[in-house]
């Protein structure tokens, strides 16, 4: 590999993890990379995968007490995103990706949205569920709508990932969940489970580039690393804002790039 491209995957490598590992989004800048450096686009998708797998798991273990405190919802979303990523990857090694391409701009801006208005549209949640029966205030975050919810995501995940952490994001606070270092952590639980089982299935059908997948995976893992403690250490508020500024950042980016 050329000294320019291993500079170039690497870099994007590192920033993906950093930036998986605090707010999601990280393949905007390790997919992109991979393709600057000459790889075909569904075997950079595949490396791309595979490369930011242990970083992802990685930032699950720095997070693991603040996931483990919802238990039996943390394994109900390992299960989902489990069948979820091998579900998603088969249909990449099926289909093309061209098509669904296109609505990724869309899918970041309404994640975006609706984390941005999590607040609200989580109270209005609640009020439904209390007319519906029951007292809303006693109730445990998380169900079978959002189950459902993260099942979708988790497919998506397999499939391409873009923006899989923000959809998350935006689920879990939907769902009812209020502590912004929770929600990162079962944010980085699900991905790290989806990576894993996405990446079993793309290693199995012979779809990576090795060389461009190694160097990924020492960078991205220092950047994950990097990024859970800077994460850890933020104020929720700033944390939230953060995840806000990302995701509307990557819809302009791809709303140019797919349609300028």
């Amino acid at each position: 590999m050329p000294l320019n491209d291993l500079l170039l995957v690497g870099a994007g490598a590192f920033l993906a993890g950093g930036m998986n590992a605090i707010a999601g989004g990280g393949t905007f800048f390790s997919f992109p990379a991979l393709l600057a450096a000459g790889v075909p686009p569904v075997m950079a998708n595949a490396s791309n995968t595979v490369g930011l797998c242990p970083a992802s798991l990685l930032s699950a273990w720095a997070y693991r007490r603040e996931a483990m405190r919802h238990g039996r919802w943390a394994v109900l979303l390992i299960v989902v995103s489990l069948l979820g990523g091998i579900a998603g990857g088969l249909l990449l090694l099926a289909t093309s990706n061209a098509a669904f391409s296109r609505l990724i701009p869309w899918l970041l801006l309404t994640a975006t949205t609706l984390f941005a208005f999590s607040g609200q549209v989580s109270k209005l949640v609640r009020w439904s569920k209390g007319k519906l029966g029951g007292d809303p205030a006693t109730r445990s975050p998380g169900g079978p709508g959002g189950a459902m919810f993260q099942l979708v995501v988790a497919i998506y995940g397999g499939f391409f990932g873009a923006g899989m952490g923000i959809l998350t994001l935006a689920a879990l606070s939907i769902q009812g969940f209020d502590d912004m270092q929770e929600i990162n952590a079962l944010k980085n639980l699900t991905s790290g489970v989806n990576y894993f089982v996405s990446s079993a299935t793309f290693i199995i059908a012979g779809a990576i580039s090795w060389p461009h997948t190694a160097v990924m995976l020492i960078t991205a893992m220092a950047g994950g690393y990097v990024g859970a403690a800077f994460a850890r250490r933020l104020p929720a508020r700033w944390l939230k804002r953060l995840v806000i500024v990302v995701g509307a950042s990557l819809s302009l980016i791809y709303f140019y790039k797919t349609y300028a």
